[in-house]
């Protein structure tokens, strides 16, 4: 063990690392019972999901941890779960076996831009406005789901939105849920969101909001959602735009987390990043769990930037990402206990992650309104029209027409062009759905 994660060469020893990896777990563990409430909404069996969900993020932080020998854990990433439940799936009418096969492909295409280099390329030519813009946007998106399906927010005729009954006792619970987390996190409390869940929970299923099934079992089967995406119905015309979003939203966000994380470990050797060894190999270790995650039945998996809490209590191999792996093949012996958690124990969980995400906003050139403009707008078009993809079509389509009218062309990147006309020629054949 010593010999293949050379600890003593990253000045770490294995009771650091084992410390390193149940705190990245406790961090992130809350997405085992956030993914299954939000892609259960699909129709998508729900145990099933809970087991792929822990699956593919112990496949994903074991590969991460044994191949590039990273201390990162990996998991079905917030953000695009929503994108694939409530827009692909919701709003636009695929069934989730199509948004499986979306996912499937996306994966596809995401391992080829890592093994060609070409994700580094499109990494470069992305403006960081419009990637602070993107990571806000999905943060807001997140938020307006949240409030949704806790009842802070409902339909109002008059305003479109309007708020909600304060006195109905899931949304005081969402609100307590919410105030407890944010407490915790300040006073630096490890696992603060996932306190927050359980303690929201146990007291849903005290007030009667909630049934108790129990706390652990045997695993539940994974056959309901394993091998059961629809290839084909993805090869639908009207999916093409969602693979696209979906294969950029992956490359902002898993590569930007890996880069961050990798940078607090010290992992990142000097010089330009497409000669560091250990990236290449973390890079490809993620596009490999994306593939895999589709396979079992979940949306795309991600690095996790609550690796950097793992990294902060000292962890900087990949027996960090492999205690991870090992806690969440645990985590499957306790679904009873995640069929309990109702959606106001996990919308608390959401809105604080996008109160985390909204911060991006502060990296805007706020000097510079045709960075500022651009990044504004994807970040307000997610959450108002629901939708992330469109988000992303109005930044990329604004951020090039905005340089090019003020005579700053030459600015933008031949990828973001790309990006943008791809958008254009979806919007012009295929309208907005």
């Amino acid at each position: 063990m010593e010999r293949y994660f050379k600890l003593a060469e990253h000045g770490s020893n294995v009771r650091t690392e084992v410390i390193a990896g149940i705190t990245t777990f406790l961090t992130m563990a809350y997405i085992i019972f956030v993914n299954p409430d939000i892609l259960s909404s699909t129709g998508m069996d729900r145990d099933a999901v809970f087991i792929a969900t822990c699956l593919a993020a112990a496949i994903g932080s074991a590969i991460m941890g044994l191949w590039a020998n990273w201390p990162i854990g990996m998991a079905p990433g917030m953000g695009l779960n929503a994108f694939f439940a409530f827009t692909v799936v919701g709003a636009m009418g695929f069934t989730w076996q199509q948004a499986l096969g979306a996912v499937f492909i996306s994966g596809l295409i995401f391992l080829f831009l890592s093994a060609t280099g070409i994700r580094r390329w499109l990494i470069a030519g992305i403006p960081m406005s419009m990637r602070s813009g993107v990571a806000a946007g999905i943060g807001m998106f997140l938020g307006i789901i949240a409030m949704q399906s806790s009842g802070l927010v409902v339909d109002n005729p008059a305003t479109l939105v309007g708020l909600g009954d304060l006195t109905n006792t899931g949304t005081l619970l969402t609100i307590a849920g919410f105030f407890i987390i944010v407490a915790l996190d300040a006073l630096k409390v490890k696992g603060s969101i996932l306190i927050g869940i359980l303690v929201i929970t146990i007291a849903s299923i005290l007030l009667g909001v909630s049934e108790f099934r129990g706390v652990m079992s045997m695993p539940p089967s994974i056959a309901p959602t394993f091998l059961q995406m629809d290839l084909l119905g993805a090869l639908h015309y009207g999916i093409f735009h969602v693979i696209l979003v979906m294969v950029l939203v992956e490359v902002f966000d898993a590569t930007g987390t890996l880069i961050g994380v990798a940078k607090r470990a010290g992992l990142l050797t000097e010089g330009p990043v497409h000669q560091n060894k250990g990236l290449s190999r973390a890079l490809m270790a993620d596009s490999t769990a994306i593939t895999a995650g589709s396979l079992l039945g979940t949306s795309s998996t991600t690095a996790y930037v609550e690796s950097a809490s793992g990294v902060q209590a000292g962890g900087r191999t990949g027996l960090t990402a492999l205690v991870v792996a090992g806690l969440f093949l645990l985590a499957t012996f306790f679904a009873p206990l995640a069929g309990a958690v109702p959606a106001y124990a996990t919308a608390p969980a959401l809105l604080y992650v996008a109160t985390l995400m909204v911060r991006e906003l502060a990296e805007i050139e706020w000097d510079d309104v045709t960075e500022t403009a651009p990044a504004v707008l994807t970040a307000l078009a997610m959450p108002f029209t629901y939708s992330i993809a469109t988000g992303l079509a109005f930044g990329f389509i604004s951020y090039a027409l905005i340089k090019l009218l003020t005579g700053r062309a030459r600015e933008v990147h031949a990828a973001t062009w790309i990006v943008a006309a791809l958008f254009v020629v979806k919007f012009a054949f295929f309208g907005g759905h």
